[in-house]
C-alpha cells in the first residue's frame, strides 16, 4: 500500500473552539502512516491559530481566513485552493474522526481506483446515545436520487484533490447553492454522474447531533436550497421516490414558516409520486397548527435521521 498526502479540511465560524480542538486531535491521531495536512479556514471570524495544539510527525496544521462567498461553501472552497495533498476530505468542526479512518479509506480506494469517492458508514450520536449509520458499500448517481444516504457524509468522505478544484471534473462547492443548504449533496449528485461512491463499513466518525444545528428552524433556508437543488437535476423525475422526498422536505419547510399555499402545493406533488412519503402528509398537519415542526424534527433526529 502506498501513502500519498492527504489534506483534511475544516471550515468554522469559531462559535465552537474546544469542539473545533477535539476536531483537529482526532485528525493528528490518524492510524494512517502518510503525510496529513490539516487546513483550518475561518469564515470571515478572527483567526484562533490553535497555537496550544502541537502536531506530530507527519501532520501539519494551518489556519487562514475565508477568502471567498462568506458562508462554509465559500470556506471549504478557500481550503481546497489552499489545500496541497493528493486527496482532499471536508470536516464540520464538531465531528470526530476514528483513528483507523484515512488509512482504511485509501486503502479501499487503491483497490478500487475507478471510484469517484471514498466514503464510510457514520457513528450518530443524539439524544444521549450513539446510533450507527451503515454506509452502502456502493452508492450511484441513481442511488443519490432516490435517497440523501445521510450515512455519506460530509466529514467522512475523501475526494481526489484534482476532482474538487475549478477546472476538475466535478469542481468546487457550489456557492450559489441559496444558504449553503444541501451543499454536501448537490456535490454527492455531481461527482456520482462520473462514477460510484465506495465506503469503508465501519464507521469513520462520530458525528454530534447534541448540540444546536446551524439549519434547526432555518425553514426558509431548507425550502430555497431543496427547490434549487431540485432544478439543477431534472434527473429527479425518472426517480418519484427520490422527487417525492425532497418535495416532501420543501413541503414541510413551508409549512412550518407558515406558507401554507406553497406547503399544499409541494406536499400534494409528493404524494402523487409516493403516497407514503411522511414528510408531506407532516407538512399538512403542520399547516394546521396542531403540531410543531421543532417537535417532529426532534423526534426524528433522536432515531439518528435527518428530516
Amino acid at each position: 500500500m502506498s501513502y500519498p498526502k492527504v489534506s483534511a479540511l475544516i471550515a468554522t465560524a469559531g462559535q465552537r473552539p474546544q469542539l473545533l480542538r477535539k476536531t483537529v486531535q482526532s485528525m493528528f491521531d490518524q492510524d494512517y502512516a502518510g503525510e496529513l495536512e490539516i487546513i483550518v479556514v475561518f469564515d470571515y471570524v478572527e483567526i484562533d491559530d490553535l497555537s496550544d495544539l502541537t502536531a506530530p510527525a507527519n501532520r501539519t496544521l494551518r489556519t487562514i481566513v475565508n477568502n471567498q462567498t462568506k458562508g462554509l461553501a465559500g470556506g471549504r472552497n478557500t481550503a481546497v485552493a489552499a489545500a496541497t495533498g493528493e486527496y482532499a476530505g471536508f470536516c464540520d468542526d464538531d465531528d470526530y474522526w476514528y483513528p483507523h479512518r484515512i488509512a482504511a479509506q485509501i486503502s479501499l480506494w487503491q483497490q478500487n481506483p475507478e471510484a469517484v469517492a471514498i466514503s464510510s458508514s457514520i457513528m450518530v450520536r443524539t439524544d444521549g446515545k450513539d446510533v450507527e449509520r451503515s454506509a452502502p458499500a456502493v452508492a450511484s448517481f441513481d442511488d443519490l436520487l432516490e435517497s440523501r444516504i445521510i450515512a455519506i457524509h460530509p466529514s467522512t468522505t475523501l475526494f481526489k484533490r484534482e476532482d474538487i478544484l475549478p477546472d476538475g471534473r466535478i469542481g468546487l462547492v457550489d456557492e450559489n447553492l441559496p444558504h449553503g443548504y444541501g451543499e454536501d449533496y448537490e456535490m454527492y449528485l455531481r461527482a456520482t454522474r462520473f462514477g460510484d461512491i465506495h465506503s469503508i463499513q465501519q464507521p469513520g466518525a462520530l458525528i454530534l447531533w447534541d448540540r444546536p444545528s446551524f439549519f434547526a428552524g432555518h425553514w426558509q433556508s431548507m425550502a430555497e436550497g431543496l427547490t434549487y437543488i431540485l432544478q439543477k437535476y431534472p434527473e429527479f423525475e425518472r426517480q418519484p421516490k427520490g422527487l417525492a422526498r425532497i418535495a416532501g422536505q420543501i413541503a414541510f419547510a413551508h409549512a412550518a414558516v407558515g406558507n401554507k399555499k406553497l406547503a399544499k402545493q409541494f406536499a400534494t406533488s409528493a404524494i402523487r409520486r409516493d403516497v407514503k412519503q411522511l414528510r408531506a402528509w407532516a407538512a399538512y398537519v403542520i399547516a394546521t397548527g396542531l403540531i410543531k415542526p421543532q417537535f417532529l424534527l426532534d423526534l426524528v433526529q433522536k432515531t439518528g435521521r435527518g428530516l
